[in-house]
């Protein structure tokens, strides 16, 4: 591919270092964390290169995980496309593959508000109190959409705006990533697949995401962890940037319960670790075998200390995902050839205990481990 294209989709870029990123982990020192409004949850649409994303994580009662996502992009500033996908996992004992459905949506709209996302066979609604969202989607007969979320907890932002920013002056930062959490959620409703419905009454987490950049210049490998139990909800999102700001990783995360946030921010504490690496025979990239997830700092009620662990062995992954063949044709067109990476996500879903403040309960974890460059 001839260079202007390389440069176009920003597959090279100078190396600027550390000092071009402006962790949201900063912020945290005086505000730890802050909770999401309703106006916060609107949609920004921005008019450049940008990929804005509202996902949808769901541990039923009957074992299925499932996801569901809305994918908003702009590529170059020339060109918009939205994207739902649906996931359904089923519990290992029924061993049945899982269910993958990605569409393109067609003739999309925001309300003026932004709040909502409407098209004819997909809508994204929330409710006037900013309490909870209806996602209903008719566009693949594999799986008929009906399930609502309500928040059960504050929503979660790191530190004063859940932002980290890029650029060699702060003051006029030319990338950004942002993102907004509600980690303990109720979930009613079903999916009708061709087999007929799965039931997905449950728990659930929400996570409203924007990489106002080239995706692959602000992340290299991500880690993601929402760990759902009766009690607890904990929620760790990790990206590691690329060489060019310097391999830096801005990591945060929460816990919550019923109605309460333990324990939010970005502490050297909260953390995430490889501890075995199995490697995938069919690449190069690292493919973890057990991790460990710690949350450590002050917690939100008195300013009493706070620790919370979730470890051990991610069993068998349930999916790894190639990012390239999932790429919008229009993206495609443009990048294959021009980057000699091929980014994988990596997707578990075992049982762990968490341990935290000294006592044990055992829930469910979805994990992903993506490598991008």
């Amino acid at each position: 591919m001839f260079n202007w294209a390389k440069n176009a989709v920003g597959i090279t870029e100078p190396v600027y270092g550390p000092s071009a990123i402006q962790s949201v982990a900063e912020q945290t020192h005086e505000t730890p964390y802050s909770e999401v409004t309703k106006d916060d949850l609107a949609w920004e649409v921005m008019d450049t290169t940008n990929v804005e994303t509202k996902v949808f994580y769901m541990t039923s009662e009957s074992g299925h995980i499932g996801l569901l996502q809305i994918i908003y992009s702009n590529v170059l500033g020339v060109r918009t496309t939205a994207q739902f996908n649906t996931k359904i996992l089923y519990p290992p004992e029924q061993g049945k593959p899982h269910l993958w459905c990605s569409d393109n949506i067609s003739n999309f709209e925001f309300s003026p508000d932004k709040q909502d996302f409407k098209s004819t066979s997909c809508t994204m609604t929330l409710s006037p109190d900013g309490q909870t969202y209806h996602i209903k989607s008719t566009l693949n007969p594999h799986s008929a959409v009906d399930i609502t979320f309500t928040r059960t907890s504050p929503g979660f932002k790191a530190g004063r705006t859940g932002t980290t920013t890029f650029g060699t002056s702060p003051d006029k930062p030319w990338g950004r990533m942002r993102h907004l959490t509600w980690p303990r959620c109720r979930v009613e409703g079903s999916i009708m697949t061709q087999s007929g419905p799965v039931d997905f009454a449950g728990r659930g987490l929400f996570n409203h995401a924007l990489q106002g950049m080239k995706p692959h210049f602000a992340a290299a490998k991500w880690n993601f962890c929402n760990f759902q139990s009766e009690t607890y909800s904990a929620f760790l999102m990790e990206f590691t940037t690329p060489e060019s700001y310097g391999k830096t990783s801005v990591c945060v995360g929460c816990v919550a319960v019923e109605g309460r946030v333990l324990f939010g921010g970005a502490t050297p504490g909260t953390s995430v670790r490889h501890t075995e690496v199995r490697g995938d025979p069919e690449n190069e990239w690292p493919e973890p075998g057990a991790v460990e997830f710690r949350w450590e700092g002050k917690g939100t009620e008195g300013g009493e200390g706070f620790e919370a662990r979730l470890a051990g062995s991610l069993g068998k992954r349930v999916d790894r995902i190639d990012v390239m063949g999932e790429l919008p044709k229009f993206v495609k067109q443009i990048v294959v050839g021009a980057s000699g990476t091929k980014p994988y996500i990596y997707q578990y879903t075992p049982k762990m205990t968490l341990e935290i403040n000294g006592e044990k309960e055992e829930g469910r974890l979805f994990m992903e481990s993506t490598f991008i460059s």
